[in-house]
């Protein structure tokens, strides 16, 4: 039994069918497989959750298989975004020429200030903070225009208040060495194999995830959408899942439970209940919350650009898309849709507005970036997120390992992917701990040796920007 249907779900049921001959059963609560890495359709055309790549980063093995999945429908696209920093656009990812042209040169120099004051003596300490970690290795240039302002849009707390975990898990380019590479990967000569360049899918990010579901089917698995889990509990050597389907209830039965929601949900879904400083714990951890804002415009296209970044205060939205350049896509005619993303919490203000006064919210952030919507648009129209990026504040660790070590002592069961181990991580990691999951399940037991090897590479993921 796999609860959640997002690419750690579905690729695990591909691959236990496929190579384990085993008996898998998906629950979705959504309408459609992917998670918040799915599509949907809308406007004449097919969006996403938000703004997503397959990275060459992705283990070869598992890219192997969504070539083979996909086929001609697997799109292999150069990146082409853009920064906003300190009202000058930036291209993303960094290029020498560009940086030269467009950079601030107040930010430049003091940038190359800082690159030079690290490495005289007295710099100072690391320390345990997202400020801390990332003052003593990016100075306080980068991290005062750039990182600290986007942290606070992100996670909604200042840069002191979060664990430097999350600046060692989220900043690829977490030191001036690192900086420095990503910038010359852009020159002839000097690129890594898919430097500056992602995969996307012709029809939208989801079908990675709507295919390995296909997949899985064909091969038995059984998927179940639209379906809630209500309770979990353990009876004898068997689990039973009890789910709701319109307005339907109904008892599933499982030997093992493979969880890839929210921990969170998780235990507070156990029946007999968790221990009282497991359900304690859940209380201290959280999500961060987002409302994904989509702006349909009577026109063919609104820029070039695939992706523009907003680390600044000045703007309330942290990122905006245009789906139909991801895919380079020229239908539908006259009509092209936004996506912007707004990071918030459950119940506040920005979660309480309606669609029209989002619409009107990313319109007045557009026009104070410089780049204002040439006509009115047709429609707004929103999806929204609970559960978007976990919160890493100082402390996380201790309530997170009391959650963790409680589900790992579960018999026969393993809480795993994104929402599962509460981790910053792209697609290709995700499904990465769903085919490392199955390796470990032979002989219908689950090698728990085996998978604690696997956690320790889970632990040195890096997000990809």
């Amino acid at each position: 039994m796999i609860l959640g249907g997002g690419p750690a779900g579905v690729g695990a049921a591909w691959q236990l069918a496929r190579r384990k001959k085993a008996r898998a059963t998906v629950v979705e609560r959504g309408a459609t497989f992917g998670g918040n890495s799915g599509s949907f359709e809308a406007a004449g055309q097919r969006l996403d959750f938000g703004s997503h790549r397959l990275h060459p980063a992705t283990e070869p093995h598992i890219m192997a298989d969504i070539r083979k999945l996909l086929g001609d429908e697997l799109l292999d696209r150069p990146r082409h975004g853009r920064i906003r920093l300190l009202g000058k656009w930036i291209h993303f990812p960094l290029k020498p020429v560009d940086l030269l042209l467009r950079l601030d040169k107040s930010f430049a120099l003091g940038s190359l200030k800082d690159a030079i004051a690290k490495k005289l003596p007295g710099a100072p300490a690391e320390g345990d903070t997202f400020a801390s970690v990332l003052r003593a290795n990016l100075g306080p240039t980068i991290c005062d225009h750039f990182y600290f302002p986007y942290a606070v849009k992100l996670w909604g707390h200042a840069p002191e208040e979060l664990s430097g975990i999350q600046a060692r898990r989220r900043v690829s380019a977490g030191n001036f060495g690192k900086l420095v590479k990503k910038v010359l990967g852009a020159v002839p000569g000097m690129k890594k194999p898919g430097a500056g360049r992602f995969f996307y899918p012709r029809r939208g990010f989801g079908a990675i995830s709507e295919a390995y579901a296909t997949e899985a089917k064909k091969q038995g698995a059984e998927l179940l959408t639209n379906t809630t889990m209500t309770r979990v509990e353990r009876s004898g050597e068997t689990w039973r899942v009890h789910v709701e389907a319109q307005g339907a209830k109904q008892v599933l039965e499982a030997d093992q439970l493979w969880s890839t929601i929210p921990i969170t949900l998780l235990a507070r879904a156990m029946q007999p209940a968790a221990p009282k400083e497991v359900l304690a714990a859940t209380e201290r951890i959280s999500y961060r919350a987002m409302i994904l804002v989509y702006v349909q415009l009577p026109i063919d296209q609104f820029t070039e650009f695939d992706a523009h970044y907003f680390p600044g205060a000045d703007t309330r939205i942290t990122r905006l898309s245009e789906p139909k350049n991801y895919a380079a896509l020229t239908e539908p005619r006259g009509s092209t849709v936004l996506c912007a993303e707004l990071p918030c919490a459950v119940g506040d203000r920005f979660w309480k507005m309606t669609d029209a006064e989002l619409g009107q919210l990313v319109v007045d952030d557009l026009a104070a970036s410089g780049i204002p919507v040439p006509k009115t648009p047709t429609a707004a129209f929103t999806r929204r997120l609970g559960q978007a990026y976990p919160i890493y504040l100082n402390g996380y660790e201790e309530p997170f390992k009391a959650l963790d070590g409680w589900a790992e002592s579960l018999p026969n069961a393993i809480s795993y992917g994104r929402q599962g181990l509460f981790a910053h991580d792209n697609t290709h990691h995700a499904l990465f701990m769903a085919y490392s999951a199955v390796e470990c399940f032979e002989g219908g037991k689950f090698d728990r040796a085996k998978w604690t090897e696997f956690r320790k590479i889970f632990a040195t993921h890096v997000v990809e920007d």
